[in-house]
């Protein structure tokens, strides 16, 4: 038996998320269009045969120009440390990837083993692939959105995991919860809606969670920064935000598998994306020297 933590990183909006929702076959991380969508470290399960993999889906790595961002850049090295194999994609239209070590600023290099995945191969040329995989002969391309490579990816990461019983149960695809996935479907649907700087103030918190009602009763808020963002996310008479509930509310009741009541509020938390107590509310995890 073989088992251990699968560490998923690269630059944002290289396609991690999609990739971890490829290989578990459950929709856990969300997926934007726009960059920096994953804040936080999304676990995600696969067990299969012998083999169980546990894989972290981790913030884009970029240099942190606020407090956020610094929190997300710990997470991502956090994950690193963690990991027992190290998945490093990189988006294959931008054309020949710098090491991990660069893309990730890092001083030393990583302790575990590293995969590379070229993703985003089936928008390339022929020639353009060929010349790609030449200059990166062990690197594996790949498709997240269309599956291609990805078993040859999954091989390749098995072979290096250590020897172990499996970590969790053989049904389980993941340790967080109903509620943290329910907030992040809620973040997703006001990204799909928000255009400019909006959805980058946005974070949202479940207050309640009420199982034992029908249907499953949901009160949750989305938290901006400034005045103007919550008009704009309100909208004319409550236009967008009934929207917005009302998308998310379907994504929702796809997760717990029933009918949802998702009562939808907007408030102000001024400037939280640079306030480290805001953000430990949030559940972001700061780096050690800030948080003191």
């Amino acid at each position: 038996m073989r088992a251990g933590i699968v560490t998923v990183v690269g630059k944002p909006n290289a396609g991690k998320s999609t990739l971890l929702n490829r290989i578990v076959g459950e929709k856990l991380s969300i997926t934007s269009p726009k960059p920096q969508s994953t804040r936080d470290r999304i676990v995600g399960i696969r067990t299969t045969g012998d083999t169980q993999m546990v894989l972290l889906d981790t913030p884009g790595l970029l240099e942190p120009k606020y407090a956020l961002q610094q929190a997300m850049r710990s997470t991502a090295l956090k994950a690193l440390d963690d990991a027992d194999v190290i998945i490093y994609v990189a988006d294959a239209t931008l054309g020949a990837p710098p090491t991990l070590e660069e893309a990730a600023l890092l001083a030393a290099v990583v302790r575990a083993p590293v995969v590379m995945a070229l993703n985003k191969t089936d928008q390339l040329t022929t020639a353009e692939r060929e010349s790609l995989t030449s200059a990166n002969p062990e690197a594996v391309p790949i498709s997240a959105t269309t599956g291609e490579g990805i078993d040859v990816l999954l091989d390749s990461v098995t072979r290096h995991l250590p020897e172990s019983p499996f970590l969790y149960p053989e049904d389980d695809i993941s340790t967080q919860s109903l509620r943290f996935f329910t907030a992040e479907l809620i973040r997703e649907t006001a990204l799909e809606q928000l255009e400019e700087e909006v959805p980058y103030s946005i974070a949202c918190e479940v207050e309640e969670f009420r199982e034992d009602r029908s249907p499953v009763y949901i009160r949750a808020t989305i938290y901006v920064e400034r005045d103007s963002q919550k008009r704009i996310l309100i909208g004319e008479r409550g236009s967008r935000i009934r929207e917005i509930g009302r998308a998310a509310r379907v994504k929702i009741e796809r997760l717990v598998g029933g009918a949802v009541y998702l009562d939808l509020w907007v408030k102000v938390l001024a400037n939280w994306r640079r306030d480290a107590r805001a953000l430990e509310r949030f559940g972001y995890r700061m780096p050690e020297e800030r948080a003191r």
